[in-house]
């Protein structure tokens, strides 16, 4: 579906007094939306005075005037170019009287951050890349040899370093220690599709195309301990999976799966057993239309990307919806095609000087687009000082 097909909503209907008052507004699909009327969209999203691509506040807030701001957009990046910023391009330029190199990011996917480093699975280049938020550099994992990526779809990273790297091309999912080194490897090739992993202190979940569900093992062991949903609720089809695509799991172990062949997300208990389903098909507020990255906060708030209609919605532990970020594309926010939402508090000090002074991040939202200027779009979840 064509972002310039989508009418994004002025405003969603927020449940929680801190997230504002409610509103509503439809996000239907039109065919017949002019320029003119994107460019008005804009304005009443954005707050701005202008239709130009390239004026408007010099700080973007989720949601919108007057409503108090929950989220802001603070910077993006598609190549180390981005990530260095103009004035370091410069400098380097003049010093050396080498421009330096563009090193794009070619199609991304998944992402996880660690170490100061934002992991991004470029399924264009069949590798994933070290984005080093310290020395503004980008280089790649080095997985050659028996480690030797196809496609690399997601990437978790465990707190000892060690990496678990969904690829779809292997039917695998590939296991490096810190040190970049083939630590295993699981599922025999063809035995399953991975799409993504979660972890948690003594489990490793993988959402598998192949077999329609969540593939649970020990993680010390790596041994298979059962598979989700079970095989009643796999009998149900309010509550099987059809799809399975992203991962999430949360403080009380409770799993989140987005379904993209159901248009849901679905719940379930640390057993397997099915608690809830979010959303439905649709392109309407709490509503999917092709759901794919799913991120929780401390709070247990889930946060879910939706590829068609390119905005990510936000719910409370309970499923209600809360609010929603995302613009069209064209502005300076605009989302295309996003797969991959990641939630981090511990990287916030290397994004602070992007942030509105009056303006406190108290933790950082990654988006990743799979296309345009903007791959990695780097929001900050907080309040007013």
């Amino acid at each position: 579906m064509n972002v310039s097909q989508i009418r994004p909503p002025a405003a969603l209907s927020r449940r929680a007094e801190n997230f504002g008052q409610p509103h509503s507004l439809s996000m239907k699909t039109t065919r017949s939306c002019s320029r003119v009327l994107a460019a008005t969209i804009l304005v009443l999203l954005a707050g701005c005075s202008t239709t130009s691509k390239t004026a408007g506040p010099k700080y973007i807030f989720f949601p919108p005037p007057p409503d108090p701001p929950r989220l802001q957009f603070l910077t993006s990046f598609s190549s180390e170019k981005d990530l260095r910023g103009g004035h370091a391009d410069s400098f380097l330029t003049f010093v050396t009287g080498a421009v330096p190199a563009e090193k794009p990011i070619g199609k991304p996917y998944g992402a996880a951050l660690s170490q100061n480093r934002i992991y991004v699975c470029d399924t264009g280049a069949r590798a994933v890349l070290k984005l080093d938020l310290e020395t503004r550099r980008i280089t790649a994992v080095a997985s050659t040899g028996p480690a030797a990526l196809k496609v690399p779809l997601n990437i978790t990273i465990d707190a000892d370093g060690t990496s678990y790297i969904a690829d779809s091309g292997r039917h695998q999912v590939v296991i490096l220690d810190k040190n970049e080194n083939l630590v295993a490897v699981i599922g025999e090739k063809g035995a399953m599709k991975p799409r993504d992993v979660a972890l948690t202190r003594d489990r490793i979940y993988i959402a598998d195309f192949q077999s329609q569900r969540v593939q649970v093992y020990d993680k010390a062991t790596r041994k298979p301990l059962f598979a989700i949903p079970s095989e009643a609720d796999a009998a149900d089809l309010n509550r099987k999976l059809f799809q399975p695509g992203n991962l999430a799991v949360d403080s009380v172990g409770r799993v989140y799966v987005s379904d993209v062949g159901a248009f849901r997300v679905q719940v379930y208990d640390r057993d397997g057993k099915y608690i809830r389903t979010m959303g439905k098909y649709g392109d309407n507020i709490g509503e999917f239309a092709r759901p794919k990255g799913v991120a929780l906060d401390r709070e247990n708030r889930l946060y879910t990307v939706d590829a068609a209609t390119q905005v990510v919605q936000m719910f409370d532990d309970q499923g209600q919806l809360l609010m929603w970020f995302g613009e069209p594309k064209g502005s300076r926010v605009g989302l295309e095609l996003p797969a991959k939402v990641v939630v981090d508090y511990d990287h916030v000090k290397f994004f602070e000087r992007d942030a509105a002074p009056d303006f406190k991040v108290e933790y950082l939202v990654v988006v990743i687009n799979q296309y345009g200027p903007r791959l990695v779009s780097v929001f900050g979840f907080g309040h007013k000082k």
